[in-house]
């Protein structure tokens, strides 16, 4: 087997490119506290430890095989992403680069001790700061690697009785199981060393196909249970739904650059058609990953990053419509692209896979009612942001556009509307929910609080512009730094302060660029307003 690995491993690096067969990536897998395709668990597992969705354009289902296949190969080549400079310091390695060898790494002697402090840390339930955090996934890549290695994550056969939630892994296989997924790994050496003829592809599918009639019989699991989730998951893994959306989106916001540009009918129409095609796009994405999670798509922070804009998309026709104007489309659609992009950019951060959901959650009715309506709230809150920072820009010459800040303050109050609305529904449903999950409707939890908080923000808003305190200029100002406050019950509850009894929604990274974000923001509106201050002086 060692000979084999070998020869295989050497062939896998002569190729760029190499891709398993369909049979191989919908080998069903437990991991994760759920039936998975071979194809996902190969995807989050490259995703861990290389940092990106693929490793030199290789097959993640067969690029994780040769880990097993040829683990000496692999100890020595340096992709193990850890990029904190600080844990680099406390290992004495090289702070010019991002990628090291699962050997330099597992045996540096400073690497144990290191281990020993975050488990302390982790017993006592201490916060982790970012050191911490990268030390943490350092040891996740470290294992996630072993385990490949050793086969104890591929759980691929069914109990027999069917009861039992641990599927064997080939370190537990019968000599016959053994023999039989060495059928796999045999024939994918030669599909590799044929460079992936139709031959050895159609016999690899065989193969697999043979093992899983084998792994399965005599089982009360039955295969065609999972093959077509199975298989809906790996066409979702490879047709990238939301990549496409807001490539589509993108397609619309230089549509109406050009009309804007030019003039020319044709691109309206092509902005309105890339906009409605990117949303079809959108919806066809949470259908499918509905459908293979089972349940509603808002569990973590990955999934409201995709739910809000489709929101905001939604609130856009709404509002576009109701005040007869183009500029709550894109609005929505700069919300769209800016919130896609960073899903797909930054999936260390934002962890793109399907988990099952945590027991506090396991309640679908709960999880749309509140959940949805709470991160719908965002969608109208985020259009009122960006059409403030249209408004913004405009009041630098608003002597010349009074009539568009007059529309833009209307969709702004409009969407500040609807906003409240669903954050106060979703605020006392949620309080309704606690009472039933923690026997307490209201307990100043970090989320809680920051949602009322977020709540009254926003309804002074309302009201001072109600009571003719604030104009437009104010109207404006004020929808972009309250954005400020649903950041906070969003992304700096679970990320930064990361306590309270919502911790199913916590992670870590990304609070620099956040905070980066929110100052630009408050620097546009004190420039904006100081620049206004002096030109009325004049």
């Amino acid at each position: 087997m060692k000979k084999i690995g070998l020869y295989f491993a050497l062939l896998f690096f002569s190729f760029p490119v190499l891709a398993a067969s369909s049979a191989l990536k919908e080998l069903p897998v437990q991991n994760g506290g759920r039936i998975k395709p071979l194809d996902t668990l190969a995807s989050e597992s490259i995703r861990l430890v290389y940092g990106k969705t693929n490793y030199q354009g290789k097959d993640p289902s067969t690029l994780v095989l040769t880990w097993l296949l040829a683990p000496r190969v692999w100890a020595e080549t340096e992709f193990v992403q850890l990029k904190n400079h600080k844990l680099k310091k406390a290992l004495g390695l090289s702070k010019e680069k991002d990628f090291y060898s699962q050997k330099q790494l597992a045996s540096n002697p400073a690497l144990e001790s290191l281990l020993q402090n975050l488990k302390v840390k982790q017993d006592k339930e201490i916060k982790l700061g970012a050191f911490d955090q990268a030390l943490s996934r350092l040891q996740g890549q470290l294992l996630r690697l072993n385990a490949f290695q050793s086969g104890s994550i591929l759980r691929i056969a069914p109990p027999k009785d069917g009861k039992d939630e641990t599927w064997q892994s080939i370190n537990d296989f019968s000599a016959d199981h053994q023999l039989k997924f060495a059928e796999i790994l045999k024939t994918l050496t030669s599909h590799v060393a044929a460079v992936e003829s139709k031959k050895t592809s159609k016999a690899l599918d065989e193969a697999v196909k043979a093992y899983e009639d084998f792994a399965f019989a005599g089982t009360s699991v039955k295969i065609e249970d999972y093959k077509t989730r199975l298989k809906a998951e790996v066409f979702f893994n490879s047709a990238h739904p939301f990549r496409y959306a807001w490539i589509v989106y993108t397609l619309a916001l230089l549509s109406i650059f050009f009309f804007w540009l030019w003039g020319k009918g044709a691109f309206l129409k092509g902005f309105g058609v890339f906009l409605f095609l990117g949303f079809l796009l959108h919806l066809f994405g949470f259908l499918i990953r509905v459908y293979i999670s089972g349940r509603a798509p808002v569990s973590n922070m990955y999934e409201t990053v995709l739910w809000v804009p489709f929101g905001t998309i939604l609130f856009g026709f709404i509002i576009g419509k109701w005040n007869k104007s183009l500029l709550p489309h894109v609005g929505a659609c700069i919300v769209a692209v800016f919130c896609l992009i960073l899903s797909d950019l930054a999936p260390v951060i934002l962890d793109p896979s399907i988990q099952p959901l945590e027991a506090v959650l396991r309640s679908n009715f709960w999880l749309l009612v509140h959940v949805l309506t709470i991160t719908i709230s965002y969608s109208a809150f985020f259009l009122a942001f960006i059409l403030g920072d249209f408004s913004l820009f405009y009041h630098l010459n608003e002597n010349k556009y009074r009539k568009e800040i007059a529309t833009i303050t209307t969709s702004i109050y409009r969407s500040l509307q609807i906003g409240i609305v669903l954050l106060a529904v979703g605020t006392i449903l949620g309080g309704v929910w606690a009472d039933y999950s923690w026997g307490r409707f209201w307990g100043w939890d970090p989320k809680e609080t920051w949602a009322f908080i977020a709540l009254m923000g926003y309804l002074a808003l309302l009201h001072a512009r109600l009571v003719g305190l604030i104009k437009s200029f104010g109207m404006a100002a004020g929808s972009v730094l309250a954005f400020s406050l649903v950041i906070m019950a969003w992304y700096g509850v679970n990320f930064w302060l990361g306590a309270g009894l919502h911790s199913y929604g916590f992670g870590s990274g990304g609070v620099e660029y956040v905070s980066v974000f929110v100052m630009l923001h408050i620097f546009y509106v004190l420039f904006v307003g100081f620049y206004l201050k002096l030109k009325n002086r004049s």
